[in-house]
């Protein structure tokens, strides 16, 4: 068998994958509100076309195609960190051929090239393709403006490598989220130490370079995006290799029995294992530690700056910063404890206990985006009821909501494979839809009680409703266990598949 017949079988598996998964079924009314989701970014896409397009029609001093050069910046950095919700890297997509006799730089190539064609690269069109055609057509003619889709699709693409080196290395050290944020920061560099004017007319030189068909500007663009290619295949390679052959040996550490916790009885003993798990087992430590930054960092730009200022800003990001550990975290529930499932099962209602745990802790965790938030009182952005309002909702409703994952969570997530492992994310489209329901339609909610009362009257609505659901906590986790158990079995065969 040659090489190409290799590339077309792995493309024809990666095509299948998705359909052959045990959770496929289940993922196909989520995918359908996806698909939804999908339909209109892409109607929003063309709207900003329109508004972009609008704005370089009537402006005197920077041409269509500049301008959208000028933007592509914002759209590079916006396109790499929704990658984390969708794209898998060939590290991951590799691991049903690592015993297969078969070269494995093949799998890992194959995989590469494949992804820089898939579907997902592709939306962007629904920004590029309308605004081309109102605002740089008519202007520099069909062979340059097809030059420009050209050049922008190659930066798409040139992204979507540049996010399977980062997500691999980020995998391998979350310390390397280090160089994604030193290279964006660079690239806004010009804004920074001088104005957006300058920053924009920078970046639009690009668009003549590119439009007007300029040699030098497609060898740099290509030589770039070849030597990404090669990079990916080699880093790709070695952690394969070390995660898969060369597992290090790792000294044993003495770990605090949090004694502190015998006074909860048996529901203490699945707080402890809950917090040694996060302290001990290496995604699920990732996991909370991205959970942790990814809270950190939205509080501090709302407390030291003006840029979320509106109405709607503000009170989306209120809601973000409190739901965002459970959105990331909570929604596995049962995913990594698929990797003990068997051992949870000998006991009656231990599962019962685990999600009471579970929801104690996130509950607690609860005070650190209350806590980082505190100086947005002083500065009157917030008050401390707002504060307490949203924690009660997002302890409510939206960690009730997360948790019902634990009946439909069926693949398990390994504690310390990262590599060659698959996350749930890129599978489970319920996951997906879950996570975008707890952080917008709070927010939906508060404005909807908003046209009909003031904020004081909203927020204690808001209040109220999220007291009853943890006042009456157990009675939501007990229906959560009893579904789970009805169908225990076909969860325990999914998990050990």
């Amino acid at each position: 068998m040659n090489r190409l017949q290799i590339y077309h079988i792995l493309y024809r598996h990666n095509k299948l994958r998705n359909r052959r998964s045990p959770i496929f079924e289940q993922n196909m009314v989520a995918k359908v509100f996806v698909g939804i989701g999908i339909a209109f970014t892409i109607i929003y896409l063309v709207f900003f076309a329109i508004i972009l397009s609008l704005a370089a029609n009537e402006s005197s001093w920077i041409e269509g195609y500049e301008l959208m050069f000028a933007v592509l910046p914002f759209i590079l950095a916006i396109d790499f960190l929704f990658r984390f919700v969708s794209q898998q890297t060939p590290t991951q997509l590799i691991h049903p051929y690592l015993l297969l006799p078969m070269p494995k730089d093949t799998c890992i190539k194959s995989f590469v090239l494949v992804s820089l064609f898939s579907g997902g690269n592709l939306i962007w069109l629904g920004l590029f393709l309308p605004f081309a055609i109102m605002s740089v057509l008519f202007q520099v003619g069909v062979f340059n403006t097809v030059l420009l889709l050209t050049a922008l699709q190659l930066f798409i693409m040139l992204n979507s490598l540049w996010y399977m080196l980062c997500r691999t290395l980020i995998n391998s050290n979350i310390l390397w989220w280090v160089l994604p944020a030193s290279v964006y920061s660079f690239i806004f560099m010009p804004w920074i130490l001088n104005d957006f004017g300058f920053f924009c007319e920078i970046y639009a030189n690009g668009g003549n370079l590119f439009t007007n068909n300029n040699p030098l500007a497609w060898i740099g663009l290509l030589c770039i995006m070849t030597s990404l290619v090669f990079v990916n295949i080699k880093v790709q390679g070695h952690f394969i290799y070390k995660e898969v052959i060369g597992q290090e040996t790792k000294r044993l550490k003495s770990v605090s029995e949090f004694k502190f916790l015998n006074r909860f009885g048996e529901t203490g003993e699945y707080l402890k294992l809950e917090i040694k798990s996060i302290m001990r087992n290496k995604n699920v430590r990732t996991s909370f530690i991205m959970g942790t930054a990814f809270t950190l960092m939205p509080s501090i730009i709302i407390t030291y700056t003006d840029i979320y200022s509106d109405s709607f800003s503000t009170k989306f990001w209120l809601v973000y910063v409190f739901v965002l550990y459970g959105a990331i975290t909570l929604i596995k529930v049962m995913s990594y404890e698929g990797n003990y499932i068997d051992g949870l099962m000998v006991h009656k209602e231990n599962i019962l206990l685990l999600l009471r745990a579970k929801y104690y802790l996130y509950v607690a965790l609860l005070l650190l985006p209350m806590l980082l938030m505190i100086p947005t009182l002083f500065n009157g952005k917030y008050t401390l009821f707002n504060f307490i309002s949203i924690a009660a909702f997002t302890a409510g409703p939206c960690f009730c909501l997360l948790m019902q994952m634990a009946v439909f969570n069926r693949q398990t997530i390994p504690l310390n494979t990262k590599m060659t492992s698959k996350g749930t994310v890129e599978t489970n489209w319920l996951q997906v839809v879950f996570q975008l329901i707890v952080m917008f339609v709070p927010v939906v909610i508060i404005n909807i009680f908003s046209l009909f009362f003031n904020e004081t009257i909203t927020y204690i609505i808001l209040l109220v409703i999220g007291l009853l659901f943890v006042i009456f906590h157990e009675i939501w986790l007990r229906n959560i266990y009893k579904r789970f158990m009805t169908r225990r079995y076909l969860n325990m065969d999914s998990f050990r598949t």
